[in-house]
């Protein structure tokens, strides 16, 4: 039988470490996987970069043409050979422009955009001169006015083709820059060969028919220049609009990116730019208030040391006088001074920022998440340690991960007041009151330090007292404290305050740049589900959108109230809210908001200023949400948990997960009828998962009488501890139960020897006297007698 069970327990073993297994190789599978798009987004990018700058060097060439561009020169290019197919001539650069007739044909006028109206009025009135003229003219003067008429028939004529070529150039829609310069040098040419020809005639000794040539061509000119000069202001807008749409062309070309992929660029240019600023702004000349966490193992006194400073009974409040969930005090710049004015030299001391925000963490095992949390979120931390009892287990655990987050911390050793004849001195300097002690006392407090020293150093760590310590870089500072008679705590915040200006200055320096975490979920009647959270750096305003981690991904919500305790209270007891409109950092800040149900606490906290940064602040939460959900993992069949704090319900869960106790279903808040309905379902499938594990929530009477009537097993309990300890004892008692009601079905298996000396009756009833000789005999067990043939092992 042991053997069978070891063999399932292997099994069971065998089973876990695979499934271990499989989920790591799925962990690595996912980091390649991630590790591959990010080498390829790389690629991706300087693959687009070298194709931007080759696109800008060729650009800077002259080399780069668009899609318009070259579409205009194969239209340029078409018109030029349509123009040689009918036979003009078009000069290019290697003409020089002077006007000459080619070799391979007769010289053809280049085209000039003239008006083919003032070209008729000057025709219809040099020839009216002309004609008029001629009958008062000698010989000579006849054959001079003919000439000059041939001359300007040619010119008619050649005006003709120009006229032509201009209507055929008309049709095109654009022209490229180079073939608009060589038809203003074709016009520049015409005109003087125009001007040349009526010259000559000017210097012939005809007078009357030279002033109306002269006149005429004047005309002509003055018309042209002034069409030619709305013609290249036609041209010149034409060209700007087209090299606008084809700068545009260009960049639609160079950037081919989504519009999704252009506002996504945008909003995390957006966000580094203002993360860059916001440590920019960073100075030591502003502070914000220094973070300080609290930690220790059980029932050393880390809440009782608070309560002291801050004047409250906190403790006193909590369920057996234990802490069991993480909260947060601002003390302001006041209470400090007030407190430290017995500490010799605090009163030269200049305290640069607005005061202190003190996280105060519970020290029983199962809290080790919110020790975690807490050790992560602070600057400075307080290590507790019990004078009487030196180092244990949660304290060394703390060390562990003040050392794993690089956390400086100092080391409060308390309750010096049970030292034998220990005589208090509250107001006073711990130093003049260590002197004032007896005898006897002062060595009973030097043996306890030397323990407390030698205890640390096996942890590999140097202490020493800190009125000794002359190098505290290298060595810890210890302060006896009391916090039943209140001796050293004004030395403990005094130290605190000169370590944080003087060795932290750069690390507490105020940036703008937000840091926020959330530090706890709760449920709390008349403001439902509420974000506990530590504003370290930056700023938090009503109304804006944050998004946070939760179970079934990021969560998005708008901020509907920002409440802080009073100041010198304590956030997670119930109190006055003081509501705001913003608050800056370092702060404890209670969050109202919209579908926080789910939010998960232990990550960081975003704000998206534009609607735009929301996707982007989604992908940052999930790389962090990834290694957290790992840890919650919901089976098909267990017992409900329900817990009043996300903090209380992992706690909660790591012990389930210890005991290897599967759980099928988690809440924050009270218990309600919904919650028992989820639970019964285990009634009839698995009866000993028919639980619901309520840890300091309130059970409504409805849902206590539901879950009687389905068989639903409810325990309550304000202490962690006493949770367990009813759940393992109906567990036990579960299964006495089943043991006694299927006993009878039950076969033990055994191996007898029948004694023959011992047969006193061998008929019904028979009666023989046996040896066990394996397994367990008990009433009921049916026997089987062998027959001879049968051989027995």
């Amino acid at each position: 039988m042991q053997e069978a069970l070891k063999k399932i327990e292997e099994e069971k073993e065998r089973q876990r470490l695979e499934e271990e297994e499989a989920i790591r190789r799925e962990d690595e599978a996912e980091q390649l996987r991630q590790e591959k798009a990010r080498l390829d987004q790389e690629k991706k990018e300087r693959k687009k970069q070298k194709e931007k700058e080759r696109k800008e060097r060729l650009k800077a060439e002259g080399k780069l043409l668009s899609k318009s561009q070259k579409q205009a020169q194969a239209r340029a290019h078409a018109m030029l050979e349509s123009l040689k197919a009918r036979g003009i001539v078009v000069p290019s650069k290697d003409d020089g422009g002077d006007g000459e007739v080619s070799e391979k044909g007769p010289q053809k006028k280049r085209p000039v955009y003239l008006d083919k109206r003032s070209k008729f009025k000057q025709q219809k009135r040099t020839e009216s001169q002309i004609s008029v003229d001629e009958p008062s003219t000698q010989d000579e003067e006849k054959e001079e006015a003919e000439e000059a008429k041939a001359d300007v028939a040619v010119e008619i004529e050649q005006e003709r083709e120009k006229s032509e070529a201009e209507e055929e150039l008309e049709s095109w829609e654009l022209i490229t820059e180079k073939a608009a310069k060589e038809e203003e040098e074709a016009k520049t040419v015409a005109v003087k060969n125009s001007v040349d020809k009526v010259k000559t005639v000017e210097k012939k000794p005809v007078a009357k028919p030279e002033v109306p040539a002269e006149k005429a061509v004047r005309e002509s000119e003055e018309e042209s220049s002034e069409e030619e000069e709305g013609d290249e202001e036609e041209e010149e807008s034409g060209s700007e609009e087209e090299s606008s749409s084809e700068e545009d062309e260009e960049e639609e070309e160079e950037d081919d990116r989504t519009p999704a992929q252009k506002t996504r660029d945008a909003a995390v240019t957006r966000i580094r730019k203002r993360k860059v600023a916001g440590e920019k702004s960073a100075s030591i000349d502003v502070l914000r208030s220094p973070i300080v966490c609290v930690l220790g193992h059980v029932d050393t006194g880390k809440t009782k040391i608070l309560d002291k400073i801050r004047r409250t009974h906190v403790q006193d409040g909590e369920a057996g006088g234990i802490t069991q969930q993480i909260g947060a005090t601002f003390i302001p710049l006041e209470a400090i001074k007030n407190e430290c004015s017995m500490v010799k030299k605090f009163s030269d001391m200049e305290i640069r920022f607005p005061g202190l925000l003190v996280i105060d963490t519970p020290g029983h095992e199962s809290f080790s998440n919110l020790r975690n949390r807490g050790s992560s979120l602070c600057d400075i931390a307080i290590l507790v340690v019990d004078i009487m009892h030196g180092l244990e287990p949660q304290t060394i655990e703390s060390i562990n991960l003040l050392r794993q987050k690089k956390t400086p911390f100092i080391v409060a050793l308390n309750k010096v007041d049970r030292l034998f004849e220990w005589k208090a001195g509250a107001r006073a300097d711990i130093r003049d009151t260590i002197k004032k002690q007896q005898r006897n006392t002062k060595l009973e407090f030097d043996d306890r330090v030397k323990e407390t020293i030698v205890q640390f150093a096996e942890q590999s760590l140097n202490v020493v007292l800190f009125y000794e310590n002359k190098d505290p870089r290298t060595y810890i500072s210890m302060i006896p404290t009391s916090a039943h008679s209140g001796d050293g705590m004004g030395n403990l915040i005094a130290l605190v305050v000169e370590l944080s200006q003087c060795m932290l200055a750069k690390r507490i320096s105020y940036s703008e740049c937000l840091q926020c975490s959330v530090m706890e979920v709760k449920a709390i009647s008349g403001l439902g589900t509420t974000v506990d959270v530590i504003l370290v750096n930056g700023k938090l305003r009503e109304g804006d959108t944050v998004i946070m981690g939760g179970v079934d991904g990021a969560v998005v919500s708008q901020v509907r109230g920002l409440l802080t305790p009073p100041v010198m209270k304590e956030m997670r007891v119930k109190n006055q809210w003081d509501h705001h409109k913003e608050i800056k950092g370092s702060q404890g800040v209670k969050i109202i908001g919209k579908d926080l149900e789910k939010v998960l606490a232990g990550l960081p906290l975003f704000v998206a200023e534009h609607e735009d940064e929301v996707p982007i602040w989604e992908e940052e939460i999930l790389q962090h949400l990834r290694h957290v959900l790992n840890s919650i993992k919901l089976a098909d069949k267990g017992v409900y948990v329900q817990a009043s704090t996300l903090g209380s319900l992992e706690a909660l869960l790591e012990f389930l997960k210890q005991s290897k106790i599967p759980y099928s279903g988690i809440n924050i808040g009270p218990v309600h009828r919904k919650d028992v309905m989820k639970a019964s379902t285990m009634v009839e499938s698995e009866p000993q998962y028919a639980a619901i594990m309520a840890f300091d929530v309130k059970v409504e009477r409805e849902a206590q009488d539901m879950a009687d009537s389905l068989g639903v097993k409810i325990f309550h309990a304000d202490i962690i501890y006493h949770l367990f300890d009813a759940f393992t004892a109906y567990q036990e008692d579960y299964k006495k139960r089943k043991q006694d009601e299927f006993k009878h079905l039950a076969i033990f298996p055994c191996k007898v020897r029948i004694l023959p000396q011992f047969i006193f009756n061998s008929r019904d009833p028979i009666v023989v006297g046996v040896s066990i000789e394996a397994g367990t005999l008990k009433s009921g067990t049916p026997l089987c007698v062998p027959s001879k043939d049968v051989s027995c092992l």
